[in-house]
Formats: structure tokens, sequence, C-alpha cells
């Protein structure tokens, strides 16, 4: 009787030679290597940067014979310059009397209030130091993409320096902030977001701040905020320099949309992508210049609007009450309507 003929299991050159059962399990371990590595790489480029703010507030007697009561708050913020200065939410110093920041490695500092901008729910504190402290700059060198990992550090529940992971979820999202300002472009991520994380930074894995993590909603799991890293900028710059923003608005929300090549081409447009209308506050500015839902707006005031981010930052600069030209897609059609922004009241 003839015997089968059997193959080594370590002759992987021949190519009817079986796979071995652990092959998947190794490669599995190897890409789970690679994303814990990628992950640690950027906790340590980030992480010495991100505090634990705390926050005391006084509120006031409604008894004028009392003495009025303090609570405490806290939460999180990263500095983003190497001179002291450091990103938080509005919501986490709003109204404070004391801002106490807190590093990993202990260093404790008193904070200065520089700027606030409840419209974006972001505000900008100070701390002197000497010498250069680490930091984290905003922004990311690439565009993000739904499903690319997403890194939340902050100080959950007074759980200091907690890191979670997941993933951008969604891009464009909107969102009402306390003043009832819708904020756009906000990026929705898995990773989780508890109470005292609001200020933290959202990183990517290559260690680059890619938003402010800000809000959760109540009864959810893995759906939570931040607000991209370009509208932070834009404001932090603002708030340095001026300690508020004033706006002017037309009433609209909105996300970045791409324009369609064959229109680039037809209108011989500047740019590839554009802000698109979501929906129209009734009575506002824009509602009585007729913008409709999925307008895609490509200029204002002649400058060509390449996102939502470009929108609010000409509207910042725009007077209020000023009648300025707007130029918009709606369908294949370009049609320039005019609109009045006015004061946010």
């Amino acid at each position: 009787m003839r015997m089968p003929q059997f193959t080594l299991l370590d002759s992987l050159d021949s190519p009817q030679a079986p796979l071995s059962s652990t092959t998947p399990i190794l490669e599995d371990s190897g890409l789970l290597d690679a994303y814990s590595r990628a992950v640690t790489s950027a906790v340590e480029k980030v992480g010495p940067a991100v505090v634990h703010i705390a926050v005391h507030q006084s509120q006031p007697s409604r008894n004028p014979q009392k003495r009025g009561s303090e609570t405490q708050g806290s939460g999180s913020g990263f500095v983003f310059t190497p001179d002291g200065f450091i990103l938080t939410n509005s919501h986490v110093v709003s109204g404070a009397s004391e801002i106490v920041v807190t590093f990993p490695d202990a260093l404790t500092r008193h904070a200065t209030l520089i700027g606030d901008d409840p419209d974006s729910d972001l505000a900008v504190l100070r701390i002197d130091v000497a010498g250069q402290l680490p930091f984290a700059a905003l922004g990311a060198r690439h565009p993000l993409a739904a499903g690319e990992v997403a890194i939340a550090i902050g100080n959950p529940l007074g759980f200091q320096h907690t890191v979670t992971a997941g993933v951008v979820s969604a891009l464009g999202r909107s969102m009402r902030s306390r003043t009832g300002r819708l904020i756009d472009n906000i990026i929705q991520t898995d990773a989780a977001l508890n109470p005292g994380n609001s200020g933290g930074p959202l990183v990517s894995s290559r260690g680059e701040v890619i938003g402010v993590n800000t809000a959760t909603i109540m009864g959810a799991q893995g759906i939570c905020f931040a607000i991209g890293a370009d509208t932070a900028q834009f404001v932090a710059v603002r708030l340095i320099r001026d300690g508020v923003i004033r706006r002017s608005y037309i009433g609209v929300a909105g996300q970045d949309v791409p324009i369609h090549p064959r229109i680039i081409r037809h209108y011989s447009l500047s740019q590839r992508t554009a802000a698109m209308v979501i929906s129209v506050e009734p009575n506002s500015p824009a509602a009585q210049a007729h913008l409709r839902e999925r307008d895609v707006i490509i200029r204002f005031d002649e400058r060509a609007i390449s996102g939502v981010d470009d929108l609010h930052r000409l509207l910042t600069e725009t007077p209020a009450g000023k009648e300025v030209p707007i130029a918009v897609l709606r369908g294949t059609e370009l049609i320039t309507l005019a609109v009045r922004p006015q004061p946010r009241t």
C-alpha cells in the first residue's frame, strides 16, 4: 500500500505548501501592533501639551445679607504655542473667577483668560513660565477622511491624562453652541468622550491635532463631536489679537462639498470645493436674499468660497448692514443674489 505524501509545514516556498493555521493570527497581531504603535506615538507627541483645567466660579447670593457660594468645575485643554497659549472650550471656563492648569508632570500654574467665543465654544488661556513649553500645533497636513484613526486625550470625570481611540465617524456635521449659533464643519468620532474631556485635543495617528473635543449626545454611545482644527485656529488667532470675535451673520448652516469638474471648467472657477447650504433660518438675511437649501455658495463679495470656513472668515470681516453679492450654483445654473449680513444679537 502506497503511503500518502506529506509536505513539511515550513516549506513555504513551495506553491502547494499549505499555510500554517497560525499565519492569520500572526498577521492580525502585526496589524494590532502597528495600530498600537501609532496610538502610543501620537500620545507621546501630543500628551505632554495636554493640561487639566480646574475652574472656580463665584455664585452671588440672592440674599444680599448672605455670602455667595463658590462652585468648581474641570475640563481639559492643550498648549498650542510654545509661549504658553492654551486652547479649551468656552463652556469649560465661562464665568471663572480662577483658572488653574496642571500638566502631566504635575507642573501647576494659574491661567489668565485671553479671549472667549461662546459662538464657537472656544476660549484661549495664557500661562507665564520660563522657557518653552511642550505644545501641539493645530492642523493636519493631509485632508481628513471618514474612517481615519482618531485619538482623544483629556481628563474625563477627573481621571487625568486619559487616552481613548476610535475613528473619524463623519465630517461636515453641524451642532448648536450654547448661544444658539450653528457651528459648522464639526468632526464626529466614536473615540469615547465623557465630562471632563471638553477642550482636549482630538489627534490623528500622525500626532496632529485635528480637532478640539467638545460634546457628546446624552444617552448615545459612540457619537461624539470635535470642533475642526481649521475653525479652532481661525478663532484662536483672533481671540489672541482682539479678545473677542465680532461676526455678521446671514442665517445659513452649511458643509463643504466638491464641485463637479465639468462645472469648474464651464464657469472657469478657481476652486474645487465650495459651501453647500444645509438649512436657512426663517426671516434671516439669507432667507430675504432667497437663498435655498442645497444652493452651493462659490463667491461672497466677489471672493471665492472654498468651504464653510471661508464664509465664516468673510462674514467676520464684512460690516453688518453692507449689501454684498453672493454667487451660488443652483443645480448647474450660476446665479447672483444680494445679501445684507446683520449683526449677531
